[in-house]
This record gives structure tokens, C-alpha cells and sequence, in this order.
């Protein structure tokens, strides 16, 4: 692995103790076939720590005018399974993946959650190595295009938390999901449906229930302020969005 690890050191642009790069790669799936060796389960959690705060700073510090609210909004856009898959995908992460058979199969190489979880892994393999101002100065060089593009996002930071919004101004109570999901437990698909006051206003698929429900969500909202404040709300179904 040594010609791959240093592809990946590289393209991060940080040097990396090898035993901890090696097991920032290592998914559960792959760990479980090896006679139950350690995983980067718990680099991940310490790498969503380090994550969290670098974004929270560089949000307070780079918006002193944005309430607590919007600059939430702005790091769980950021911090999203989707932002950082779409980073790993940047950085080739699939390619460096240390997985089980099983996942190989199912093109566990370009699943957004292995993505985002092993690029929080080597978040927390950076800080282990280096300490928190190059975690720091790594996290910003990824992260800064996405945080850039969330000050510009608007109801796009959260689509379920602008629709129960907007729903609360027409009077029509707070959204309800519905889910459902077929396939087996690793190749999963999410379906959900939003039902605002009986009626359904979008629908969303994905890899993941939450996914499935930010993309309802999506377009129950732009159908749903399509109707303007204080106009009656019309019935029927939404289901083929705006």
C-alpha cells in the first residue's frame, strides 16, 4: 500500500503516521473478514469533532452578522454525508478504501456515507499526527469552496427546516414523512413523502432516509411557496414537484 498511501498524502498535501493512514482506511467490512482487526470507527468520531469545530469557527468568524440559526444552517450544509462525499470523490478517496468483499460488490467504493466517514477518519488521523492547526489548515482547504457556496444556499442549507417554515406561515402545520425503503440492507432505497394538512406536497429517493427526505422536502417547499403568504393553499397532490 505504500505507492497508494503516498498518492492519497499527496493529494492531501499533509504527511500521515502510516499505521494510523492505514487504519483511517480500514471500514468495518474489511476489518470483519481480517479476523476482527481495529476499524476507523473511532478516527471517525474524533474526526467529526475536529470537523465541527474548525467550520463553527470559520462560520462565526467569517459571518459576524448571521444569527445562531443561519450559521447552523450553514454547517450542517457543509458538514453534510453529500458535502464531504462530494470531497472525497475530489480526492479520489474510493480508490485508497480498504473493504470487505461484500461492499466491493456493491460499489461500496462510491457510497456517500463510506466516503464521508473515512474523509472524518483521516480528519482525526491529521489532528493525531499533526495537532489542530494543520487539522485546521486541511480542513478549511477542503471544506472552503462548500462553505463559500453556503452562504449563497439560502433555504437550500436545510430544506426540512425552511418547509416546516414555510408551512407554519400558510397554517398548515407541521410537515409529516412518510418512508419507505426496499432492497437489501446494503444496497438500500429510500422513498419518502411529505403530507402537509393531507395533502402529499413531494416525494425524494435515496441511498439514505435522510437523503430521501431533504429531496422531498426540496420540492415541497418550492411548490409550496409557489402559493404566495396569505393566498388559500390549493388541494391536491404535489407529487410532480414545481
Amino acid at each position: 500500500m505504500t505507492q497508494p498511501a503516498e498518492r492519497l498524502t499527496t493529494e492531501l498535501g499533509v504527511q500521515l503516521d502510516p499505521e494510523l493512514l492505514v487504519l483511517a482506511l480500514t471500514h468495518r467490512s474489511f476489518a470483519h473478514e481480517a479476523g476482527g482487526i481495529p476499524t476507523n470507527e473511532r478516527l471517525e468520531f474524533l474526526g467529526d469533532t475536529v470537523l465541527g469545530l474548525v467550520v463553527t469557527e470559520a462560520l462565526y468568524r467569517r459571518h459576524p452578522d448571521l444569527s445562531e440559526g443561519e450559521l447552523a444552517k450553514m454547517r450542517a450544509a457543509t458538514v453534510s454525508q453529500r458535502s464531504l462525499a462530494a470531497i472525497a470523490r475530489h480526492l479520489d478517496l474510493g480508490a485508497y478504501l480498504l473493504l470487505g468483499k461484500g461492499e466491493l460488490a456493491t460499489g461500496g467504493r462510491d457510497k456517500d456515507s463510506i466516503l464521508s466517514d473515512t474523509l472524518e477518519a483521516l480528519f482525526g488521523a491529521v489532528y493525531l499526527t499533526h495537532g489542530i492547526e494543520t487539522a485546521r489548515e486541511l480542513v478549511e482547504r477542503l471544506v472552503d469552496s462548500t462553505l463559500a457556496v453556503a452562504a449563497d444556499l439560502g433555504a437550500g442549507l436545510d430544506w426540512k427546516t425552511s418547509l416546516q417554515e414555510a408551512a407554519a406561515r400558510r397554517g398548515l402545520g407541521a410537515p409529516e414523512y412518510e418512508v419507505d425503503s426496499e432492497g437489501p440492507d446494503h444496497a438500500r432505497t429510500f422513498t419518502a413523502r411529505i403530507v402537509l394538512d393531507g395533502t402529499v406536497w413531494g416525494t425524494g429517493t435515496g441511498t439514505a432516509k435522510k437523503i430521501a427526505e431533504q429531496e422531498a422536502a426540496a420540492m415541497a417547499y418550492r411548490a409550496l411557496t409557489e402559493v404566495p403568504d396569505g393566498a388559500p393553499v390549493p388541494q391536491g397532490a404535489h407529487e410532480s414537484g414545481a
